[in-house]
């Protein structure tokens, strides 16, 4: 078999990664736009100087090292696990399938292929989530009108209500990081990630029953292309009375009054409560996410 070449781009090789006909049915093709390239970031596999594997890295703005694998497709699968492997990060990979994926016989076989070639690659599967896509054809939900939403620039305070949520939490993600580093270190990852958005930080709201008991926190947010609902979660003795929702409607107005035409959200498969609260409050999904770590 022809010797196969892996590296990242060089300068002037841009070609190389958007000429590659990869799939459209799955992966990062599926969020709509070309890829924003880092040639250092950017790798691709080569048999007899022809690009059989290609893959980029991507992280948000000031950081210095990939957070997650964003862009992958492949025609070799042999070359495809050789390039996760040769490549110097072990970050999340996150693929992206369409609503349904499992019942279309020719979309299955290429996330299966994905999933393998990453599991090959030393990669396990974490967990799979919904992404949504509200807009307002989607109609905006009434406030229930059952909490009070009040802001909290005290940052400390952020992590307390943090500690709290993450006891018991649906999400694996939270799940796994309490599991390896303690319910402090996932207060303050969630933390983290939450101040790294773009948007300004008064949009945090803590939410308190009419008689000032804390129930949650609700993170109307921006990423670089969208408002998202960042962060949604409900302290353990607060839980069973439908909550979730109320939080995720009040997300919702708040970036409808900004005149948001557009607003992005995702949650596990597996937080039946949750997918059940966007779902009554009308937001569609428009992909599968498979998390793989």
């Amino acid at each position: 078999m022809t010797d196969l070449v892996i590296r990242p781009l060089g300068a002037g090789e841009e070609h190389l990664f958007t000429e590659f006909p990869g799939t459209d049915r799955v992966g990062r093709a599926l969020l709509g736009g070309p890829p924003e390239l880092r040639p250092e970031w950017t790798w691709v596999a080569l048999r007899a100087g022809v690009v059989v594997a290609r893959a980029a890295w991507w992280a948000g703005p000031g950081q210095d090292t990939p957070a997650s694998l964003d862009w992958f497709d492949f025609t070799d699968f042999d070359a495809a696990v050789a390039l996760l492997r040769t490549a110097p990060w072990r970050v999340e990979y996150p693929l992206f399938a369409p609503p349904g994926w499992r019942e279309d016989p020719a979309v299955a076989r290429e996330v299966r292929s994905h999933l393998q070639v990453a599991e090959a690659a030393g990669m396990e599967l974490l967990v799979e989530r919904y992404r949504y896509a509200w807009t307002p054809e989607s109609g905006l939900p009434p406030r229930p009108g059952r909490l009070e939403f009040r802001p909290e620039p005290a940052d400390a305070r952020i992590l307390e209500v943090f500690g709290q949520v993450h006891r018991g939490s649906l999400d694996a993600h939270v799940r796994r990081t309490v599991d390896e580093h303690g319910l402090d270190a996932a207060a303050q990852e969630d933390l983290d990630i939450l101040r790294s958005l773009p948007s300004p930080r008064d949009w945090w709201r803590l939410a308190y029953t009419h008689e000032g008991a804390l129930v949650g926190l609700t993170v109307p947010a921006r990423n670089a292309t969208a408002p998202i609902v960042a962060y949604v979660g409900v302290v353990p003795e607060q839980r069973g009375h439908g909550y979730a929702y109320d939080l995720l409607v009040e997300a919702t107005h708040e970036h409808a009054e900004r005149g948001a035409g557009l607003i992005v959200a995702a949650t596990d498969v597996t937080n039946v409560p949750m997918a059940a609260a966007f779902a009554k409050a009308g937001y569609p999904i428009a992909q599968h996410r498979i998390d793989l770590v």
